[in-house]
């Protein structure tokens, strides 16, 4: 991928991961590890799309990711690779099987959860999150609606927690959260802006949705989410992790550049970190299998069913503009939308420690993706390089201008 279209991209597609603090600005040496080049499948996508996928994966590990794990699916035809390697003292192949860290594709999960309640009238997407949690949210919040909490257009700042630099983040990755104690955190301060009248991608909102969940089901959010997703779907690689730092069953391990005592860098093993900073909004794990599964039912209309589904490809008013740069809002129920090779794509982007993924299809569902790529700076400000180079190959480049 040439310069210009890797700076297109950044500025289209719209990461939904929570930038973390600044990391070293040079990659430290991983190729010294050998190179495993990638393995693929393929069965139906255009040769010059198989070539390009092949060609964004290949020769991993390297300086921004270890291992990528990459399914396309849909009409158009189905192609499977992988790369890279399980980790960096074996150095053996990366399992195209294993498991990872989802991060924020957690919110479509409970987004999807959030429309399923709505469609049953237990939960009313105009009414206030306060009505349903009057103990927890605060009269200062009180005109935000749950479908304004969807849409990140709530106003709700986030809250207090530690990890102003990369080295406190690590200090502080088994420390506990819970999902009461950072909405107080977040609703005790001054709203960003009235509720409905900008858009900020920020967690807490689906923070709220979970607790919202809990509460009008009478049952916690894991299993609510596994009883009405994951297990009609056949989701058995996929679980909540809860206070578990582990990644349970087969899974490549993650790493994140830091800053070297010698003022170089070096590579620390993230694998083993808590999530509970995230919760709702994004502790999932899963497998390519599983997600491509999920993304194939979502958009079909086997998991929100009826007009609610809409709502996950329905972006607010167009008087509604990112808090931060002005520009249009980009985030529905769940979901972004982007423009990539003259088609509109929606999906789902995460990040945690380590770990990149997205899910992302066309509506017609000629086209899907579901990629998990170990980068080594998984939530930085920019998208990790071969992430950038997997979504061009599979659906094209965003336009130009």
């Amino acid at each position: 991928m040439n310069t210009r279209t890797r700076a297109l991209l950044a500025a289209a597609l719209v990461l939904g991961v929570a930038a973390g603090p600044a990391a070293p600005a040079a990659y430290a040496n991983v190729t010294a590890a050998p190179a495993h080049a990638a393995g693929a499948d393929t069965h139906g996508v255009p040769e010059a799309d198989a070539e390009a996928l092949g060609a964004a994966i290949s020769g991993l590990p390297a300086d921004d990711a270890t291992a990528a794990l990459v399914r396309v699916g849909g009409t158009d035809g189905r192609w499977r690779g992988s790369s890279g390697v399980h980790d960096l003292v074996s150095n053996r192949p990366a399992d195209p099987s294993a498991r990872f860290r989802a991060g924020s594709v957690t919110k479509v999960f409970t987004a999807a959860t959030v429309l399923q309640l709505a469609g049953e009238r237990k939960l009313d997407l105009d009414r206030t999150a306060r009505h349903y949690l009057p103990d927890l949210i605060p009269a200062a919040y009180g005109g935000v609606t749950v479908r304004q909490l969807l849409n990140h257009t709530s106003g709700i700042p986030a809250p207090d927690l530690p990890g102003g630099t990369m080295e406190e983040a690590y200090a502080h990755r088994f420390d506990p959260h819970t999902p009461r104690g950072m909405v107080a955190s977040a609703t005790a301060k001054d709203p960003e802006f009235v509720p409905g009248r900008s858009q900020h991608y920020l967690n807490i909102g689906y923070t709220v949705l979970g607790l919202l969940i809990e509460k009008v089901t009478g049952d916690p959010y894991a299993h609510q989410v596994g009883k009405r997703v994951l297990r009609p779907l056949g989701m058995r690689s996929t679980s909540f992790p809860g206070t578990d730092p582990e990644i349970r069953g087969p899974h490549n391990h993650g790493y994140q550049l830091f800053a070297a005592p010698d003022g170089g860098t070096e590579l620390r093993d993230v694998t083993v970190w808590g999530t509970t900073d995230a919760w709702a909004a994004g502790d999932i794990i899963s497998t390519t299998a599983d997600l491509e599964r999920f993304t194939r039912a979502l958009f079909a209309g086997k998991v929100v069913r009826g007009p609610l589904l809409e709502e996950m490809f329905t972006l607010p008013d167009a008087s509604v503009r990112t808090y931060q740069t002005g520009g249009p809002a980009q985030f529905s129920a769940g979901l972004s939308v982007q423009t990539l090779g003259g088609r509109e794509v929606w999906g789902k982007s995460g990040g945690r420690w380590g770990y990149n993924t997205l899910v992302a299809a066309t509506r017609d569902l000629s086209r899907t993706l579901v990629y998990s790529v170990n980068s080594t700076d998984a939530k930085g400000r920019e998208m990790n390089a071969t992430a950038k180079d997997v979504v061009v190959a599979a659906f094209g480049a965003p336009p130009a201008g």
